[in-house]
């Protein structure tokens, strides 16, 4: 039998490959939007934590990262890397174990492709965060034309069957930034691809929004 510590290196190390194999570019891209607001000591949730390639960066740069997942197993593979306040936890289950206005910023990097709504996620998130606190977050992107549906084949998914992925449009972004009282900062779309070769792709936005710090603020972001 293979120890577990050994189970998930190899888990890491092959969910990792795949992410450089494939040119994702979610987690370099979120922290490039967010690097100029961020200081040393500061606390940040990653909601849909995986193995950490999203926190990565933010840790190096000085951040205490809590990390918040469905999975079992990758907590597990946040702790090899050092990752340690870890919870599990389902992101469509209210409320998140977190304590109201307690940190400074939130990351969401390949997680909200696999849902259709993200109230939930926003919600959230303006409740944990602090007045001016900021969310980082990536997104599969269409136009207003476009379905919200895209089906990945199986042969792309790396899991032996396919996989219904969410794209979601700017104007639905901006409903979800707007009315959980975020003020847009910054946004950059990119590629995302399914495979190795880089046949199939994707387009993906990632955004950078403020929690507002009072009322005024909020219904003047709304006009």
């Amino acid at each position: 039998m293979v120890p577990q510590d050994e189970q998930i290196r190899a888990m890491v190390e092959a969910w990792d490959e795949e992410a450089e194999a494939t040119g994702w570019l979610g987690p370099e891209v979120a922290f490039g939007l967010a690097y100029k607001y961020i200081q040393p000591g500061q606390s940040i949730l990653d909601i849909g934590i995986g193995t950490g390639l999203g926190s990565v960066l933010f840790r190096k740069a000085g951040l205490k990262v809590y990390g918040m997942d469905v999975s079992q197993e990758m907590l597990d593979a946040c702790c090899s890397k050092g990752f340690t306040d870890l919870t599990r936890h389902d992101l469509t289950k209210l409320p998140y174990p977190y304590d109201s206005e307690s940190l400074d910023l939130a990351v969401c990097v390949g997680v909200l492709n696999f849902f259709s709504d993200l109230s939930a996620v926003f919600g959230e998130s303006a409740r944990i965060l602090r007045k001016g606190g900021l969310f980082v977050f990536v997104v599969g992107d269409r136009t207003e034309n476009e379905a919200l549906e895209v089906v990945v084949g199986a042969e792309h998914t790396q899991s032996g069957a396919p996989v219904t992925l969410y794209r979601h449009s700017a104007r639905q972004i901006n409903r979800w930034v707007n009315g959980n009282g975020f003020t847009p900062l910054r946004s950059l779309a990119f590629t995302m691809y399914m495979d190795r070769e880089k046949t199939q792709s994707l387009r993906a936005s990632a955004y950078l929004v403020r929690k507002r710090e009072s009322i005024e603020q909020s219904l003047g972001g709304d006009a």
